[in-house]
Order: C-alpha cells, then structure tokens, then sequence
C-alpha cells in the first residue's frame, strides 16, 4: 500500500513539472479602468429614501 501511495505522489509531481510549454507566452491588452462619477450620486437615494420616510411619519 506504501508502495502505491509513493507512486501516485511521484507520477503526480513528474507531471506537473512537464505542465509547461515552449510556446511564446501571449501578452494580453491593457486593462481600462474607468473612475466613478462621484461620491455625490451615492448619497442622493439614501437621501430620498430618508425624506419619504419622513414625510410618511410626519403624515400619520
């Protein structure tokens, strides 16, 4: 059983250092990261949402 076990860790590792190719590796496209708008626009719901809360309450 050792014997077994021993084989499949060596066969396991001798294939992964063959994983590689000599291929030329790819060069992939500059990623583009566009900026938000603002901080401003992510205030402006919770703000909304705060005066028709306050204007159910005021209401009752």
């Amino acid at each position: 059983m050792k014997k077994l076990v021993l084989a499949a860790a060596l066969s396991g590792a001798a294939s992964t250092a063959f994983a590689g190719s000599l291929a030329e590796p790819i060069i992939e496209a500059p990623v583009i990261v566009e900026e938000a708008a603002g901080s401003s626009s992510g205030v402006l719901i919770p703000l909304l949402l705060l005066a028709l809360v306050a204007a159910a309450v005021a209401s009752d």
